[in-house]
């Protein structure tokens, strides 16, 4: 990425900012349905690309990211939502709300880079030499970074549900509330778990790797925007 293209990004990237911060905090509310949510979590991944690509040379990712930079812009006009938070005020929600928003991005953008790691796979199995092939990292150096996002987002993840249990237990004086968000944030947390000791005791890498992934990530995402999509897109329903 040209110094030109990073700076281009990054005021794409602020522009964004700014518009998401006045759709999540119209007021003394906090609101934050299905788009907006779909809208954080790619913005968030995106600005960890861009830190990434300070380091490391990912040009390649350029054909998966940028669409999705700008379908994420637009998905909160499309499905505004009137979804408002409780407890907005509590530094205990705050804090699992940041948490866990970093973690779906990061595991949002380890997605992405699965979804063009497999598709550079098989264009190399079918010997097809594409400009986006050419592009690329190594597949072994998009591995090994694959692996770095899902092992930080990982981590995050474990404290989000560990915040969770803690805002939980201070705001409704149970422990776990049993709903599909608590099960679909566990049944993610053990698939990345699960890949990352594979990964560790048996090698795993290629194509059980990229599966375990993108399920993990499905499951992330059924935890809660799955279900605002649902409610809010679905059922047409605010809460």
């Amino acid at each position: 990425m040209s110094m030109r293209e990073r700076l281009f990004l990054l005021v794409a990237l602020m522009a964004h900012g700014v518009a998401l911060h006045t759709a999540i905090f119209p007021g003394e509310q906090m609101r934050f349905g299905f788009g907006v949510a779909m809208s954080l979590m790619v913005w968030l991944a995106i600005c960890f690309y861009w830190v990434e690509s300070l380091y490391t040379r990912l040009d390649g990712l350029h054909a998966v990211i940028m669409p999705a930079g700008v379908a994420a812009s637009v998905v909160p006009m499309l499905f505004p939502g009137e979804h408002v938070l409780t407890n907005a005020a509590s530094p205990t929600f705050r804090a699992h709300f940041v948490i866990a928003m970093l973690a779906y991005s990061l595991f949002t953008l380890a997605a992405l880079h699965a979804m063009l790691m497999s598709i550079a796979g098989r264009q190399l199995h079918n010997a097809r030499f594409s400009r986006l092939l050419a592009a690329l990292p190594p597949l072994l150096t998009m591995e090994a970074l694959l692996f770095r996002l899902i092992s930080i987002a990982f981590v995050l993840l474990t404290l989000t549900l560990v915040s969770g249990v803690m805002f939980s237990e201070s705001l409704f004086g149970q422990a776990v509330r049993i709903d599909h968000k608590t099960v679909f944030a566990f049944i993610s947390w053990l698939l990345f778990g699960g890949l990352l000791l594979g990964r560790r005791l048996w090698g795993w890498r290629g194509r059980i790797a990229l599966r375990w992934t993108l399920a993990g990530f499905v499951a992330l995402m059924l935890a809660y925007v799955g279900s605002r999509f649902v409610i809010e897109v679905v059922l047409q329903r605010v809460g």
